[in-house]
């Protein structure tokens, strides 16, 4: 998490002082990609830049991270669809898997394999798995799944190897709308448990675009 904050505020640092020439900048877990204009700044100059701002990025102050909540609807079984499997193999009934999994704060490290999708670190312990031995070639978009010692969710229809605890109706990636990409590297995100019923009344709402995300 200390080195991860580090590339969040150098990013921070990148964008807050408009340097010339970057045209873009990739978190990742440890590392940050820099996409920049040649005919705007130089290889070596802009190296020189990144190499100043990152020996000020590890006393940097971040903004505050949102908080971000996400319903989770665990109790379905297609929703869920290896939360059964994934609680016999840990020894726990699936409630007390869904309850652990809702009951821990996840920070979103970074965005990436498919638009919008985070990489959450922070899952307790108990509930830790390796990923899927063989990974499916079609997740659904929605599917909140675990796998090592990461959480996912899926923003679109993928393939992926996680373990599918359950499913929200929030869409993390809307093309059409102003921000499509709800989450951001640094948010906190808290998963509400929900029923089916709710869960489908939520879908409802994001389909006809009048669904407000709870971010504080």
């Amino acid at each position: 998490m200390e080195v991860n904050t580090r590339v969040r505020a150098l990013e921070f640092l990148v964008q807050h002082k408009a340097v010339a020439g970057v045209v873009e900048t990739v978190p990742s877990f440890r590392s940050l990609l820099v996409y920049y204009d040649p005919s705007v700044v130089a290889y070596e100059a802009l190296c020189a830049t990144l190499a100043e701002l990152a020996a000020q990025a590890e006393h940097a102050s971040l903004p505050p991270s949102r908080v971000v909540e996400l319903p989770c609807c665990y109790e379905d079984s297609e929703l869920g669809i290896d939360l059964a499997a994934a609680a016999e193999r840990l020894g726990l009934p699936p409630q007390d898997v869904a309850r652990l999994h809702a009951g821990a704060q996840y920070l979103v490290y970074f965005i990436g394999f498919t638009p919008g999708l985070p990489y959450l670190g922070g899952m307790p312990e108990r509930i830790m798995l390796p990923r899927l031995e063989t990974p499916r070639t079609k997740v659904p978009a929605g599917s909140v799944g675990i796998g090592g010692i990461q959480v996912c969710i899926y923003s679109v229809e993928s393939p992926g190897g996680y373990w599918i605890l359950g499913r929200t109706p929030v869409a993390l990636y809307d093309p059409e709308s102003t921000d499509p990409i709800l989450l951001r590297p640094g948010d906190l995100v808290r998963f509400r448990p929900i029923d089916r019923g709710e869960y489908d009344d939520i879908s409802a709402a994001v389909k006809a675009h009048t669904y407000v995300p709870v971010i504080r």
